[in-house]
């Protein structure tokens, strides 16, 4: 999925906290962002990849959390 697709999936599904992460990551606002492996950030397997994606091409770090502590 392009960025564009995604960002237009986004539109049409209203998740305007998805979208405030890509816009951040796009003005430089976002560098790194902290995650738990087994929860991601969306609920569709195929849109958190490719939102992941989207936010390392525009340079944020994602660091993945420990979850056992």
């Amino acid at each position: 999925m392009t960025k564009d697709e995604l960002v237009q999936t986004l539109e049409r599904e209203g998740m305007t906290e998805a979208l405030e992460l890509i816009e951040d990551a796009e003005k430089g606002r976002l560098t790194a962002l902290e995650l738990a492996p087994s929860l991601g950030l969306l609920r569709n397997d195929e849109w958190n990849e490719a939102l992941l994606n989207v936010l390392q091409s525009e340079g944020v770090e994602i660091i993945y959390v420990d979850e056992e502590n």
